[in-house]
């Protein structure tokens, strides 16, 4: 994984002509797009059950008939 993601990086650095520190900032971007995206995919799939739950009972005290 990590090479295929290093691979990947070094590509678009030759695409898009980037320097070695342009290069470091685009790395440092993906990481942190990488990491909030993990955390809230994380974040949703532990909270999901509940949060479902609290809307179904909010439902049930309102008499709402899907």
């Amino acid at each position: 994984m990590v090479e295929q993601t290093s691979m990947l990086l070094t590509y678009i650095r030759a695409r898009l002509g980037l320097s070695n520190e342009e290069g470091q900032a685009l790395v440092e971007y993906a990481l942190i797009i990488s990491l909030v995206a993990l955390i809230a995919v994380g974040g949703l799939t532990f909270a999901g059950d509940r949060v479902s739950s609290m809307f179904s009972a909010i439902g049930s005290k309102l008499n709402i008939n899907p």
